[in-house]
């Protein structure tokens, strides 16, 4: 099993999360895909644990996936049920 690079730094803007990867890359994703981050304080944002498969936050109950954002993912409980992402 080949595992996603580890991510080393996570920061925000207005809009944005911004994932700094082991391997380089930076990531830029919509806070707009997660309500539950689009919807925290600026503390709360900033604790976020990292770990070797992704980001958690115990507070917000938020775990994203460095796999799910590699592939395109956003937070699925952010659509209609009856919708498929």
């Amino acid at each position: 099993m080949t595992l996603s690079p580890k991510a080393t730094q996570v920061r925000f803007d207005a809009d944005q999360m911004w994932v700094e990867l082991e391997d380089g890359r930076t990531l830029g994703v919509p806070l707009a895909w997660f309500p539950r981050l689009f919807d925290a304080s600026p503390a709360d944002l900033g604790e976020v644990q990292i770990s070797p498969y992704g980001l958690h936050w115990e507070t917000l109950d938020e775990d994203i996936s460095i796999a799910g954002l590699l592939a395109g993912r956003s937070d699925r409980t952010m659509f209609p049920k009856n919708r498929a992402a």
